[in-house]
């Protein structure tokens, strides 16, 4: 049932895929804890009618979450996304999250008179669709025409998911602007019990730990992570890897884990409320190497968290938000140059303070509170009827 809407509220409706604990989703969440709610709504169509991490949040900040047919059935999408435009709009705005597919949905917004219409993007996919053949290619110019009809606004979390989104001219059109990545500075405030945490996971107080954080999917290149850590572990025996994450690919990831000989000496965390905690109280080092990110604010947290930060040199330099800690290294490196690096950092004192780390990310653009107040610009161009 449509609520009523509130005199000079603004209604945004997020178009996702699912609110699942991920960096876009996790982002979004921070955006809606810190927006002023009396003066802008947000929902969120997702196109997952599972129960997701972040749902149950989302409904007791008094935000609807409305399942939608996935839009691999695009006629039924078509309908569902019609449907709940009609049923719980009014909309002001409607802000997409689904990359090539933002000009689609953009298209039904504008047919159905929502006056902001934002596309957003979240990824430098750039690699693999030069890689794609004249379907592919055909499919991408089909979605920035699309995307360019129907946006009013376009947001990309880096140059390069800029790019990848709009085209390498992106910088000419003055609807396309960068937003990046942000973090909530509070969360890495306070002391943390280190040996407490390491006892919870049953880490010794002196062993290396490499952590990550990230979905288990083929992006992530966990493979490489775990041979990574195999050659670590050959050198420091005593070493430890803690992956943090859920996704589709966990059971293969296992499989690389016992195939390298080094399943006893991994923690698999699984999904955590606090990974700010664990990067903090368990990790050494963070390390990332990515096939393609836009800007992962995994990155961007580790390094508030004070840690040395190893990253693949194809995640766009945007990321390098602390030069101190931030390591790009190449995928053409060996494991074995990955492991050499980060083994080099193990006895040593740190460049930079977890304290001034935080201090230079509050001071600069990864907080939170300046990401809302650009959000709170866009979003009210067009006030409320």
């Amino acid at each position: 049932m449509r609520e009523k809407r509130r005199e000079g509220q603004t209604r945004i409706l997020q178009v996702v895929d699912g609110m699942y604990r991920a960096g876009l989703e996790t982002w979004l969440m921070h955006i809606l804890r810190h927006i002023d709610r009396e003066r802008y709504r947000m929902d969120f169509l997702v196109q997952d009618f599972d129960e997701a991490h972040y749902d149950r949040e989302i409904r007791s900040l008094g935000s609807e979450v409305i399942p939608c047919t996935p839009r691999y059935n695009l006629p039924k999408h078509t309908r569902d996304f019609r449907r709940i435009l009609r049923e719980h709009g009014p909309y002001d705005v409607v802000h997409a999250h689904y990359h090539f597919y933002n000009g689609y949905a953009l298209e039904l917004a504008r047919r159905a008179e929502v006056p902001v219409r934002i596309t957003h993007s979240h990824n430098d996919t750039s690699g693999p669709d030069s890689e794609g053949g004249i379907g592919r290619r055909a499919f991408i110019k089909a979605a920035r025409y699309l995307q360019s009809r129907n946006a009013t606004e376009g947001i990309a979390v880096s140059e390069g998911a800029a790019r990848a989104l709009f085209g390498k001219d992106w910088h000419k059109d003055p609807r396309w602007s960068i937003l990046y990545t942000s973090i909530v500075p509070e969360r890495f405030e306070g002391p943390v019990d280190r040996a407490a945490v390491r006892r919870e996971f049953g880490v010794s107080e002196d062993a290396f730990v490499v952590g990550h954080v990230g979905r288990f999917m083929e992006q992530k290149n966990h493979r490489f992570l775990v041979e990574i850590f195999a050659e670590i572990s050959r050198r420091d025996p005593e070493a430890r890897l803690v992956l943090v994450g859920a996704g589709p690919l966990r059971e293969e990831v296992e499989g690389y884990l016992k195939g390298y000989g080094v399943r006893d000496k991994t923690v698999m965390a699984g999904v955590h409320p606090d990974p700010e905690r664990l990067m903090r109280g368990l990790m050494d080092v963070f390390v990332l190497p990515s096939l393609h990110e836009g800007l992962p604010l995994v990155g961007i947290e580790a390094q508030a968290s004070g840690l040395p930060f190893f990253f693949s040199d194809v995640i766009p330099e945007e990321v390098n938000a602390l030069p101190e800690l931030a390591r790009p290294l190449p995928l053409s490196l060996p494991a074995s140059g990955w492991a050499e690096r980060i083994l080099a950092v193990r006895n040593r004192p740190p460049k930079l303070s977890q304290e001034e780390a935080l201090r230079r990310m509050k001071d600069g653009p990864f907080n939170i509170h300046h990401a809302v107040r650009r959000l709170e610009e866009v979003y009210g161009q067009r006030p409320a009827e």
